[in-house]
């Protein structure tokens, strides 16, 4: 479980592909403060699992659906990647909770900069436009953020980020073209698929007919 709050923007040391597999070592810096084998971190919002620790040195394991469903097939030595660990009971809760279970992956469609301000557009396959709402939750590489504009015909939503932000995560970096992981608002997909199979149910239909 995590909160969208990205806490280090961290680098990338080593990358060892092998099949179906891929290894990613990350310089967690204090990040690894305390952390251990088994342990859940959100790298880029994919949630996974330590299975190695050597100080600052953090090893990830990434199987195949991961890579294909993710930007983490396609990081490189040198990259950075934002990092969150998992939430602790008692945390604050600083964005929205999330699950690191990324439900597509989405490009950047345009940027715009201007002093103190970035604006991104992300083209989003057509079947999550239903789940994203002006002024809704999302997180984009992991970071909860709030929808600015969307435009369901283009299929595209777009996020304005503070300085801080910017700073501090990789949306701060991304140029058109890159690929972002994006996870949906679980309660929000919820609501959604509720009413659709409601208004799909053979009752509606039944009561909306005798009216």
């Amino acid at each position: 479980m995590f909160t969208g709050i990205v806490q280090g923007l961290c680098e990338i040391t080593d990358v060892v592909d092998e099949e179906n597999l891929r290894r990613l070592t990350i310089n967690l810096g204090e990040l690894a403060d305390d952390i251990e084998l088994g342990a859940s971190v959100a790298i880029n919002g994919s949630c996974v699992t330590v299975v190695a620790c050597q100080g600052t040195q953090v090893a990830f394991d990434v199987i195949r659906e991961t890579l294909d469903l993710t930007n983490l097939g396609d990081l490189a030595v040198a990259e950075r990647v934002n990092v969150e660990r998992s939430l602790c009971f008692g945390d604050e809760i600083g964005g929205h909770i999330l699950s690191g279970h990324v439900s597509t992956s989405v490009c950047v469609a345009s940027v715009e900069e201007t002093t103190n301000t970035r604006d991104v557009s992300f083209a989003v396959p057509a079947r999550w436009m239903k789940y994203l709402l002006h002024k809704g939750f999302v997180a984009l590489d992991g970071a909860s953020l709030t929808i600015a504009a969307t435009k369901p015909a283009e299929h595209t939503i777009s996020i304005s980020l503070i300085p801080e932000t910017i700073r501090r995560t990789t949306l701060g970096l991304v140029q058109c073209g890159a690929k972002v992981n994006l996870e949906i608002d679980l309660q929000t997909q919820a609501v959604v698929e509720t009413v659709e199979r409601l208004l799909d149910s053979a009752d509606f239909q039944e009561r909306l007919a005798a009216r």
